[in-house]
């Protein structure tokens, strides 16, 4: 049997007296769309901070690609490498457009030429061709996120997690994330994202991680929560 990509047992991450998420056996599959799928409030960030290896659970055990994740800053910095997560609001750093989707190109040794390759293919995907050379902190909303998308297609992680891709983006450009993200699967890309809209599960036929009040809101008994099989 193939390992998942990630399994978390007994999970919990707790701010202060605060439950962010309590996770009792999740397996998420490799080369698949995942839907965290709950309202507001109800731990979807706070699980895709801990997927993307940038908060450790306060308890529990993950594995990735079936090693047990130790949270060593050595091991976390490695990880990190490997997955990308883009946030609803992406920072963006001062300067182009280009500069922006580079940032984590030059980390891992490419080379300028590589580099301009990288960037337009990357802002190709997410349908922005031509905007190198737009400033940054200029774009709209909409345009930000998708230039968000393109810097962590850049670094060509294997799995990639988005937090509320769509939301308050036009038709248009709603489309475009779907579409996107279903080529991006379909190229074998692991691929876990968070939303409020139930009806993007049958748009997309994406495996569902429904969490209410930071714990699955799944009966055992009627839903697997073992999404590779």
């Amino acid at each position: 049997m193939i390992a998942p990509k990630y399994h978390l047992s007994s999970v919990e991450a707790w701010y202060g007296n605060e439950l962010g998420v309590a996770i009792h056996d999740l397996s998420i599959a490799a080369g698949q769309l995942h839907l965290l799928v709950g309202p507001n409030g109800s731990g979807k960030s706070t699980l895709l901070n801990i997927l993307a290896f940038l908060s450790k659970p306060s308890t529990g055990a993950i594995s990735f690609d079936g090693d047990p994740v130790k949270w060593t800053p050595q091991e976390s910095a490695v990880l990190r490498r490997r997955v990308t997560l883009v946030h609803q609001h992406p920072y963006m750093f001062s300067g182009t457009v280009a500069g922006n989707v580079a940032f984590g190109l030059a980390a891992r040794g490419a080379s300028r030429e590589q580099t301009q390759r990288i960037v337009r293919e990357s802002l190709e995907k997410v349908g922005l061709a031509g905007f190198e050379s737009r400033i940054a902190r200029k774009l709209s909303g909409g345009e930000s996120r998708r230039v968000g998308i393109a810097r962590a297609l850049a670094c060509n992680p294997e799995v990639l997690l988005l937090d509320e891709p769509l939301a308050h983006l036009d038709r248009p450009s709603s489309e475009l994330v779907e579409s996107l993200v279903r080529d991006l699967v379909t190229d074998g890309m692991t691929v876990v994202m968070s939303t409020h809209n139930e009806r993007l599960v049958a748009r997309l036929g994406a495996n569902v991680i429904p969490l209410e009040d930071g714990r699955l809101n799944t009966a055992p008994e009627s839903t697997s929560l073992d999404l590779h099989n």
